[in-house]
């Protein structure tokens, strides 16, 4: 079975990136299921009801989240939406931490966590997995998205659910990691899958923003990068069987390829 997880969509560009790009590739590598990280999708923060069905009618078939899933006040009522996957170890909030998705008569769990250091003190993420692992015992494949800032936690977290499941795959810090791998129990890990969006701002906000707000310390407003899209990812090659990760592929495709 062949996964693709896409890197955080970032608004308007990130999702012209996926139009281009993801059906065609699709077909050409065979892919069968298509996870991505969809917190960033509307304007560079949040997403809404609309470009989650949006994205979704473009072939992706689980949307992630994160910390900034929540800064559209309209996508609260669609957090129960089956496409969509929060942070499970939030406490009390709609939507759900885990979903099971059916991909080639295999069941397929999707969990998203989100790390605690240098973000949000909220519950656990380690012990939140546990308490999914357990509801997920007769489920071969499990993906999970880390959600967070250090290294250190989601390398952490690659370790700790080792020979656990599937793929332990990282988002939140938009940079493409060079450590994509096999750890020594079977499950396949990377420390960030990277960024869908524009490639000539600062992980996907115009630059001139994030420059002037280095310079000056003040508050900047909020401008997404456009041009020269690009999508990051990688692909994860799973054993229907073992629910091992047999290989783990970085994906980083230009629009210009197919336009």
């Amino acid at each position: 079975m062949k996964i693709l997880f896409i890197g955080d969509i970032v608004g308007k560009p990130g999702r012209r990136a996926v139009s281009l790009i993801l059906s065609g590739f699709i077909k050409s590598r065979s892919i069968d299921f298509v996870i991505a990280c969809g917190e960033n999708s509307a304007g560079g923060l949040g997403i809404t009801p609309e470009i989650a069905r949006e994205l979704n009618s473009m072939g992706i078939g689980c949307i992630t989240g994160g910390n900034h899933i929540w800064k559209r006040k309209e996508i609260m009522d669609f957090m129960n939406n089956e496409i969509i996957v929060r942070p499970a170890n939030y406490p009390d909030v709609p939507g759900r931490g885990h979903r099971v998705y059916t991909v080639k008569k295999t069941r397929v769990a999707v969990i998203n966590l989100q790390g605690r250091t240098f973000m949000e003190p909220i519950d656990d993420p380690f012990r939140s997995v546990d308490s999914i692992l357990e509801k997920t015992k007769d489920i071969g494949i499990k993906i999970v998205d880390i959600h967070a800032e250090a290294t250190s936690e989601k390398m952490a977290m690659g370790f700790y659910l080792d020979g656990k499941v599937s793929a332990v795959v990282g988002t939140h810090t938009h940079v493409q990691t060079s450590d994509a791998r096999i750890l020594p129990e079977g499950t396949g890990y990377i420390t960030d899958a990277g960024m869908t969006g524009s490639k000539t701002g600062v992980i996907g906000v115009k630059k001139e923003e994030i420059i002037k707000k280095y310079l000056t310390g003040l508050p900047f407003r909020f401008k997404v990068a456009k041009g020269e899209e690009f999508l990051e990812g990688v692909i994860l090659h799973l054993d229907e069987v073992s629910g091992k990760c047999k290989r783990i592929e970085p994906q980083r495709i230009s629009v210009k390829e197919f336009l």
